[in-house]
């Protein structure tokens, strides 16, 4: 098929998106992309020769941008959790990252402080964070606490990081051999300062909340939620903690078989459920500049850089150039061997947190989700989202978080889910 110069980008979608999300009437991806192309087809990129055509799409509230702070676990489950009200008929809500950040903060010192010094402690986190502070201290609006009190626009939190890690190790130190009473608040002091102090109550949409009431408001019920992942490491169908630094609080996963673990993913979008997805982003084939993530059978054909500003005129020109991310190519084919081998070894590690929220298919049929990021909307022709393949998401995915009503009911089955 001979595209030419003819070029699909799904930036103007999520644009339009979200100036229909201000208007407050949500439409359908797949619809929008109708009205702004006359047909349901997508690209990564203005240079690219993929052609997406929707599957199912999942509303969305709009892309954030960490920044320069490890808070991605924080972003993408709460993006997720902001879809289970839109799909609950809640409404439209953005939830404050840095409120769900600043509250996981004690936690990790309280945890670093009690194993003396053996345990991880730093920005990042997981997703099972966010239900332990919202049962703890409830949830605030992205309005009503915006985390931002050191002097900035946009979250930059290398100097809170080494400031945090500097007291807890002087605390665990406890060069008196016996620790204070004081150390506790003089930690929340450091996160007033950077944060901002939590307000004991806040006005959202003409009402008076606490943190604990608007959470009530909210309806979201945390034990719905659960992990799931697969590694053979451990008995399929039974749950464990996942190996990976940033699970500070020792939180479980339900452990599938690979093809078990992808039909869930695939159902849960194709009835309407986002999920919070936890992936390696540190392959070549992963670019959030190219809005791809795939694992090509040949490893050559990732070029990140040198072509980057050529279009070409067909797909054969495309494809002689070995740049993966221009034109579709074949792809690895995923096996369970393959994800634990790479697990074990260390080369699949939990670098991100993303939000998938729909499915298309290239112009081969190839299946890809689509990925929603917080690194903003500037750096991509997608403003913002990606598209990881069905194998990326086979062989990189750490775990997900999702609605344990979206996971068929054979599967929730075998895994004792009621």
């Amino acid at each position: 098929m001979i595209f030419g110069h003819f070029m699909l980008n799904c930036a103007p979608v999520m644009r339009f998106r979200y100036l229909i999300k201000q208007a407050s009437i949500f439409i359908l991806f797949s619809a929008i992309s109708i009205a702004v192309f006359g047909a349901d087809t997508l690209t990564n990129s203005k240079k690219s020769f993929y052609r997406f055509s929707v599957v199912k799409a999942n509303e969305a509230m709009p892309v954030q941008d960490q920044n320069r702070s490890s808070t991605c676990w924080s972003f993408s489950t709460l993006s997720f959790l902001e879809s289970e009200l839109i799909r609950t008929g809640k409404g439209n809500h953005l939830l404050s990252e840095m409120y769900v950040v600043r509250r996981a903060w004690e936690g990790k010192a309280d945890m670093y402080v009690r194993m003396q010094g053996h345990h991880n402690f730093s920005g990042g986190g997981a997703f099972n964070d966010i239900p332990w502070v919202i049962r703890r201290y409830g949830i605030m609006p992205q309005s009503a606490y915006s985390g931002l009190n050191y002097g900035t626009e946009k979250h930059t939190h290398a100097e809170l990081d080494a400031v945090l890690k500097g007291f807890v190790d002087a605390v665990k130190d406890n060069p008196q051999k016996s620790l204070t009473t004081a150390w506790k608040g003089a930690f929340n002091g450091i996160l007033d300062a950077y944060f901002g102090v939590v307000p004991e109550s806040f006005e959202y949409q003409g009402k008076k909340y606490t943190p604990q009431s608007f959470a009530s408001y909210l309806g979201l019920n945390m034990d719905d939620y659960v992990s799931i992942t697969s590694f053979t490491h451990h008995p399929f169908y039974s749950s464990f903690v996942i190996e990976v630094p940033d699970n500070w609080a020792m939180t479980s996963s339900y452990n599938l078989p690979l093809d078990e673990f992808m039909q869930v993913m695939e159902s849960a979008i194709t009835n309407g459920y986002t999920f919070a997805w936890g992936s390696d982003v540190s392959e070549k084939g992963f670019s959030h500049k190219n809005g791809l993530a795939i694992v090509p059978a040949d490893d050559s054909m990732i070029q990140v850089k040198g072509k980057d500003n050529v279009v070409f005129n067909n797909p054969s020109e495309a494809e002689r150039s070995g740049n993966a991310f221009i034109y579709p190519m074949p792809e690895k084919n995923i096996t369970q061997e393959m994800r634990q081998k790479a697990f074990d070894a260390q080369e699949t590690t939990d670098d991100h947190g993303m939000h998938i929220t729909g499915l298309v298919k290239d112009q081969n049929g190839a299946k890809y989700f689509i990925v929603k990021n917080s690194w903003g909307t500037k750096y991509n022709d997608c403003d913002g989202y990606l598209y990881a393949s069905w194998n990326y998401v086979a062989y990189k995915t750490i775990n997900i978080m999702i609605h344990k009503d979206a996971i068929p009911k054979n599967i929730a089955k075998k895994l004792g889910i009621k």
